[in-house]
């Protein structure tokens, strides 16, 4: 595979990031890349049954997941006027019961 002197910089710098090759990176990443374009293609296949069941489940009423509500009420590292230590351990610690 021939590429331009640009492209080959920054994958050597990223493989090297890594702690791999380039050729590993380039690989790896080519694989990644085709595993992805062939599950956007692949049909999902399910029984009358199976599909009856997947409509329901998407008709139900929704619910909430505690995790992300708790997550949205936290408040933004950048709005909290704190120092950065501060805020970065804010942004990791659970938010206040509210």
């Amino acid at each position: 595979m021939r590429l331009p002197e640009a492209d080959l910089a920054i994958i050597d710098r990223a493989a090297a990031l890594r702690g791999r090759s380039r050729t590993d990176f380039v690989r790896d990443a080519a694989v990644r890349a085709a595993e992805d374009v062939l599950m956007e293609t692949a049909p999902i296949r399910m029984t009358a049954a199976g599909f009856e069941a997947f409509v329901a489940a998407l008709s139900g009423p929704a619910t909430s997941a505690p995790e992300i509500v708790e997550l949205s009420q936290r408040a933004a590292p950048w709005e909290t006027g704190d120092s950065d230590a501060e805020r970065a351990e804010a942004w990791r610690s659970p938010a206040p019961n509210r």
